[in-house]
This record gives structure tokens, C-alpha cells and sequence, in this order.
């Protein structure tokens, strides 16, 4: 690809958009299943970029849970063509019907979905979503523009060409997927000031990034957001509930942002939970933050600080608190969540209901792990992000959230009078 200008990109993803919205949902089934073939077939290349790419972040020190989401081996490659084949076998949510009626005069109108058009995303060093939005995307009907980071530089560009290749082994516009990781900032820059040639804009990242996305961008934007998630032990919790809950919320994969960050224990319940919960956590390698109260119950707990509350460690740690009660915790989330995911821990069905109507993040569970929060775990075969905003798409964003809706009207002449 030659282009100048990341302007000249977008206008060309822009006209390919046409073509993509004009496929039937079969030929957009079959694009995707060519795309699930060429990954598999080309993985060799695909890991091979992506050395290079680990190579790079090791002699630039960028830490072991960006590493983990930069690392494409040959079996998250095949794990990529899965998931490509099950958005594939999707139903297309693009013409269906959310609505209707015939008014009085016999005119009849509905509310359908329709593509978006172009859908730009910024992310970093997770090459994993170079393939789930552009998925997606198509899925829907969409054309994408793509920014990867620098991190990634060398698997997108393996991934965006065997991508493009599948297009035009169909007889699809390649242009339908574009990158402007070459551009580097200027190529983020101008996905931000794009209004017109691109239609939506997602960030997946760190907190920093998406914030700068958001304040900047002239294109509409659907926010994504860090994960300071928690978990609440109830006084009626069990033990092994408690414990394996926990655990599993932080350690299943530490680096992603439904990974739990922060604890909350109801005092009636401390002096039973903590110590095991602790010694759970600090076996499977976790460092526990915790406050007086959890020190005073559990040994080799690190102090914690103000900044524990509100972290978003994506590593093997994680903060404790001990609350007097539920109010107390739901008060602490409300202070410090990012409104991502939380849980709760309880035998208590009141305690139950009142933590699902009153916490307010995009997932809230009972008596479930907070690593359910997942495009993949809740059956959209992949998403696109997971939105903390409350307009347009909240949670994790599948097919539908990457439409948009217009107003088709079927009328015999009808006038206004």
C-alpha cells in the first residue's frame, strides 16, 4: 500500500464501505471464512512477525502483561481463525427489524438495522483485535480503519495483508480494511479529525489512551474503559465460594481488564473469609495490598495507599479492604470503579438483588467470576470492546452494537394534511 495520506486511506475504506453493505449475509459468512483459512494457513508468517514484535517490547521493557497481550503463538492464531468462523456463523443483525407499525393512513414504516459505514479503532499492542474488530466489521457490513501501536507494528502488518489477500481471493475490495500504523501518532491524529470519512470511532487501551480519544476526536466515539474491577464478599458468603471466585477473577489472566483488582470483605464476615482468601491468593502468586484490618487477619500483606483504591494493576496484584457493611462497599465502588465489572459473593438473596440494582458498571454478577465479562463468553463470538458509556452500547460490544438503525417508509400515496 502506497497511500500519502491516512485522508486517502479513509476515502477509500469510505467507497469500499458501498460494497461491503451491498453483500448478502451469506457472502459476508464466506469472506470471513476465507479470511479463518488464510490465518491458518499463513500462521508461519504470522508468528514470525509477531518474534519481531516481542523481540521489541523485551529491549523496550514494556512488561510482562503487555507482553502477554502482544504474544501471538500458533495456537492463538488458530484461536483468532476460530473465532473469525463463529462470527461468521452469526446471525447478520444487519435488515433486522427492531420495530414497526402501519400509522392510521396505511403508511407503513419500520426501524431496521443498517451498517455503520466505517468503523475506525485505536488500540495497542493487542494484535488479537486487528482481527476481532475487522471481523466484526464486515460481519455487520462495515468497512474498518485500523490503528495498532507501534508495539504491534510488525504482526498488524502480517495480519492487515493476509486479511486484505482474503478479500481479494473473494472478489471483495481490499480496501475495505485499512491501517495507518506507518503514520504512527499522525495516523491516530487523523482517525480522530476524520468526521465524515469515518463513522465511529472504538480505543481499546490504557486509560490515558482512550481519555485521549475521547477529548479529541471529532468522530463519534463509543467508549471503552480500564477495568478497576471488584469483588464483594458478603457477610453470608461461603468460604470456598469466596475463595475460588476470587482467585479465579484475578488470576485466570491478570492482564486483561475484567481481571478483578480490588476485594471488599463485609466485616461480619472477615475473620472467616480473609485469612484463606489470602492464603489462596498468595499461593497462585499474588501480592494482596490490603488495609489494616485485612493485615491484622492475614500475613506477608503489602500496605496499602490511596492509589490501591483506584489502580488498575493488570498484573499479579491485587487490593483488600475490609467495610463495615454492603452499603459500605457499594459506596466504595461507587468511588473508585471505572465502571467496568463487579461481583458479588453472597448467600443472601437480598443482598443479592440490591447489589445488582444499585452497583452501576456495565456487568454486574452474583456468586459468578468477573472474567464472564467477554464477547467470547457471552456468544458474540468476539467484540469489539467493552463499552462503560451508557449511550448507544454498553458492556461487551458484538455485531449489533456495530449498527446503526434507519427509518424505512412503504407508503400508497400518502400525503401530510
Amino acid at each position: 500500500m502506497t497511500d500519502e495520506t491516512p485522508e486517502i486511506r479513509f476515502a477509500r475504506a469510505k467507497s469500499a464501505a458501498r460494497e461491503i453493505a451491498r453483500l448478502t449475509s451469506g457472502e459476508k459468512a464466506d469472506l470471513l471464512v476465507a479470511i479463518a483459512e488464510r490465518l491458518v494457513a499463513e500462521s508461519p508468517r504470522v508468528v514470525a512477525a509477531n518474534a519481531e514484535d516481542l523481540d521489541r517490547g523485551r529491549a523496550n521493557g514494556i512488561g510482562d502483561s503487555l507482553l502477554d497481550r502482544l504474544a501471538l503463538s500458533t495456537e492463538r492464531v488458530s484461536a483468532l481463525a476460530d473465532a473469525t468462523r463463529e462470527v461468521a456463523s452469526l446471525p447478520d443483525p444487519v435488515g433486522q427489524v427492531v420495530r414497526g407499525e402501519r400509522l392510521p393512513n396505511g403508511l407503513r414504516l419500520e426501524q431496521v438495522r443498517v451498517p455503520f459505514g466505517v468503523v475506525g479503532a485505536i488500540y495497542e499492542a493487542r494484535p488479537n483485535v486487528t482481527v476481532d474488530i475487522a471481523a466484526l466489521a464486515l460481519r455487520a457490513g462495515n468497512a474498518v480503519v485500523l490503528r495498532g501501536g507501534s508495539a504491534a507494528m510488525s504482526s498488524n502488518t502480517a495480519l492487515v495483508s493476509i486479511m486484505r489477500d482474503a478479500l481479494a481471493s473473494c472478489g471483495i475490495d481490499p480496501e475495505a480494511i485499512q491501517t495507518v500504523d506507518e503514520f504512527g501518532r499522525d495516523g491516530a491524529n487523523a482517525m480522530m479529525t476524520a468526521r465524515g470519512l469515518i463513522d465511529v470511532l472504538v480505543p481499546r487501551g490504557s486509560a490515558n489512551l482512550i481519555e485521549t480519544v475521547v477529548t479529541n476526536s471529532t468522530v463519534p466515539v463509543i467508549e471503552t474503559g480500564a477495568g478497576n474491577v471488584h469483588v464483594v464478599l458478603d457477610a453470608s458468603a461461603t468460604d470456598e465460594m469466596a475463595r475460588d471466585i476470587t482467585v479465579n477473577s484475578k488470576t485466570h489472566r491478570p492482564s486483561v481488564c475484567n481481571s478483578a483488582e480490588s476485594v471488599l470483605v463485609v466485616r461480619e464476615a472477615a475473620e472467616r473469609l480473609v485469612p484463606g482468601v489470602v492464603s489462596a491468593l498468595q499461593h497462585a502468586g499474588v501480592t494482596v495490598h490490603g488495609d489494616d484490618a485485612v493485615r491484622a487477619l492475614a500475613d506477608g500483606v503489602v500496605p496499602a495507599t490511596e492509589h490501591d483504591w483506584e489502580a488498575e494493576y493488570l498484573t499479579l496484584d491485587i487490593a483488600m479492604r475490609v467495610v463495615d457493611t454492603l452499603d459500605d462497599a457499594i459506596a466504595h465502588i461507587s468511588r473508585y470503579s471505572t465502571h467496568h465489572t463487579e461481583t458479588i459473593v453472597t448467600s443472601d438473596l437480598e443482598s443479592a438483588e440490591r447489589f445488582l440494582a444499585e452497583v452501576d458498571s456495565a456487568a454486574v454478577y452474583v456468586n459468578a467470576s468477573t472474567r464472564f465479562t467477554d464477547g467470547g463468553e457471552f456468544g458474540f463470538g468476539a467484540e469489539v470492546g467493552i463499552s462503560t458509556q451508557k449511550l448507544h452500547a454498553r458492556g461487551p460490544m458484538g455485531l449489533p452494537e456495530l449498527t446503526s438503525t434507519k427509518w424505512i417508509g412503504r407508503g400508497s400515496g400518502q400525503v401530510r394534511a
